[in-house]
């Protein structure tokens, strides 16, 4: 007899032998109990999972002897010829050849014909999914309406693949992967018959690499008795499928929960180097650290993992060592290095990187956490001054005194221009550090001042002008720039509360300027100085007020600097402009124009800027030429 390997020898060939779909196969039982059968069955689950084998198993009860029945003979004629694969009766079709509409359109034309000897005609199409979109089209109306004598039995890998139509008229049964327990029962079974020896340890080794497969994992044990014999141990297990044991995952997985890189980095070389897959390497640690955060989250629920008795010591200790929140970090640097190692090329680089961040991220702290310690932080620091028990209460509302408003001063006559030219002299350092001593300082730094009288305060609001004046000479000291924009405001009212000025509608556009609160903190700082704590200064339009245009025109001099200098009752001579001679050379330019420093110095805004910044004008690098008459 030719030798059979062990997947087909130990093929399940009733309900009760399929492993680890109980689901499926009592729904399938109780629905030939209770004779609800449907007309199409569509079985979805990953590869090695019993989809063709339970739509054998279906066929066999509905077309074996005195059929449909659950607890059929195993020697059945009918029943073995559809395990053979020569029943007549029962059709199986590979849907990767037989994709096309012309292959559809003759299963379509022979289903009308009635079954040769079974009771139904039986239609099992295995990957369903890579028929055309054009074949599934021609199966719909047979699918939706077949025979009463034919059944559609559908397997495939991809559902997402199979049209939602197809979907709706079939009943669907998802097949799940198969627990490592399961497996590692089911291949004791098949040792203990085929008279081999195998460790327990071995035996979890192959099934962990099956990954839920049954079928992979008796593949995987024929092939071990062909290279080991009748005696497997774990070693040769992992050497001959690149496999790493659990004792070496949970050393490797110990020195990341230490920090210890050098040992991690250690042990994964001498992994690399025994020629273990990096792939399964890196499953199997993020496998380990999933138990770890179940262990966490169930606090200590066992069946939540599929985990040997010496891993679940492994567990227990690990446990404690890091948080959850440092599982989670290291799981994804796992997860994300599954991708990076197909696409890499270095893949044992790519997995160093990966160990040398699970070391760092496992006591990394996250933005939550530190904002979280910081207000913890700030709660449990204490004032250093102690709050009032009873703070005193609001002063009450004084209603503001209305002053009448002085008519304004009459106009000084304009400043004589000086027409002398006398440099001043830059202050030296001691100068300037004394001024800067004896300037007034903020009122966030100054102490509060001493209470006046309020005999100055009456007079002080009775005679407004004359404070108004005071202020301006304090401001022209203080900050030339803003003396300028209010030398021609005027006061309005002035109480204990607000000290209102009036501006030139003119200039209602500046009041951006003035009522920025450096400009106000002037202002209000010598209020303060003069015991008005409490006051606020504010600006409103008074048509009364001068605008700077109109300053600047009533400080201009009434004659011109030629008229000046002529002799009084003579009469003005006509002016000859001056011709420039023309070059004589390339190199050659013409003379500078002649700068009179004595105009340039005494002009109104060259005077401000000098006295604001404490400067003088020396003359360097243009020399007065006399002109050729």
């Amino acid at each position: 007899m030719a030798y059979q390997v062990i997947a087909r020898k130990y093929r399940p060939q009733r309900f009760e032998d399929v492993v680890g779909q109980e689901h499926v196969t009592r729904t399938l039982s109780n629905a030939i109990t209770q004779n609800r059968i449907a007309h199409a069955y569509l079985f979805v689950g990953p590869r090695g999972t019993g989809k063709t084998t339970i739509a054998r198993i279906f066929s066999k009860c509905l077309n074996c002897t005195d059929g449909p029945r659950v607890d059929f003979a195993d020697d059945d004629p009918r029943c073995v010829e559809i395990s053979e694969g020569r029943s007549l009766d029962v059709l199986e079709i590979d849907g990767a050849s037989n994709r096309g509409i012309d292959e559809i359109r003759e299963l379509r034309d022979t289903a009308v014909y009635a079954p040769v000897s079974g009771r139904f005609k039986i239609y099992i199409i295995d990957e369903v999914h890579m028929l055309t979109r054009e074949a599934f089209n021609a199966l719909l109306k047979t699918l939706e309406e077949p025979p009463p004598h034919v059944k559609f039995m559908f397997a495939t890998t991809e559902p997402e693949k199979v049209l939602p139509t197809i979907l709706s008229r079939c009943q669907r049964f998802d097949l799940k992967r198969i627990p490592v327990p399961l497996i590692v029962k089911q291949l004791s079974y098949i040792c203990k018959n085929e008279g081999v020896d195998a460790d327990e340890s071995a035996l979890e080794a192959i099934a962990r690499g099956a990954e839920g497969c049954l079928r992979d994992a008796e593949s995987t044990l024929d092939q071990l008795i062909s290279f080991c014999g009748n005696k497997l141990q774990e070693s040769d297990v992992l050497s001959a499928f690149g496999l790493v044991s659990r004792g070496e995952i949970q050393n490797l997985s110990e020195a990341i929960l230490n920090g210890d890189l050098f040992n991690a980095l250690k042990i994964l070389h001498f992994l690399l180097d025994n020629g273990k897959d990096i792939s399964r390497l890196n499953s199997d640690l993020l496998a380990h650290f999933r138990n770890l955060s179940l262990f966490q989250i169930s606090k200590g629920d066992r069946s939540l993992m599929e985990v040997s008795e010496s891993e679940w010591n492994c567990i227990q200790s690990q446990a404690s060592k890091i948080t959850m929140e440092g599982l989670t970090r290291v799981m994804d640097i796992l997860l994300a290095n599954e991708w990076k190692l197909s696409q890499a090329v270095s893949r044992s680089v790519v997995m160093e990187l990966s160990i040398v961040e699970a070391v760092q991220a496992r006591s990394a702290v996250s933005i939550e956490d530190l904002l979280k310690r910081l207000g913890q932080l700030r709660d449990s620091v204490q004032p250093s001054v102690p709050l009032p028990q009873n703070p005193p209460a609001a002063p009450a509302y004084v209603p503001p005194q209305v002053v009448p408003v002085a008519p304004p001063p009459p106009p000084q006559p304009a400043p004589v221009r000086n027409t002398e030219y006398t440099p001043k002299t830059m202050p030296t350092y001691s100068g300037l550090a004394r001024a800067k001593a004896s300037a007034p300082q903020s009122r966030s730094a100054a102490t509060p001042p001493a209470a006046v009288p309020s005999q100055e305060l009456e007079a002080a609001m009775k005679d407004l002008p004359a404070f108004w004046q005071k202020m301006k000479d304090f401001l022209r000291k203080k900050n030339r720039f803003l003396y300028n924009f209010l030398r021609g405001a005027v006061p309005m009212v002035l109480t204990e509360k607000n000290f209102e000025l009036g501006i030139s509608p003119e200039d209602v556009s500046d009041q951006i300027f003035l009522d920025d609160p450096e400009n106000k903190k002037i202002l209000e700082d010598y209020l303060i100085s003069c015991g008005f704590v409490r006051c606020r200064v504010v600006f409103r339009a008074c048509d009364s007020a001068k605008s700077q245009r109109q300053m600047l025109e009533e400080e201009q001099p009434a004659e011109t600097s030629v008229e000046k200098k002529m002799p009084q009752g003579s009469a003005p001579q006509s002016v000859v402009p001056h011709e420039e001679e023309p070059l004589k050379e390339l190199t050659e330019v013409s003379a500078p124009p002649v700068v009179e420093p004595i105009d340039f110095k005494n002009d109104p805004l060259i005077k401000e800027a000098l006295e604001r910044f404490s400067a003088s004008i020396v003359q360097t690098g243009v020399t007065k030429t006399p002109r050729n008459n």
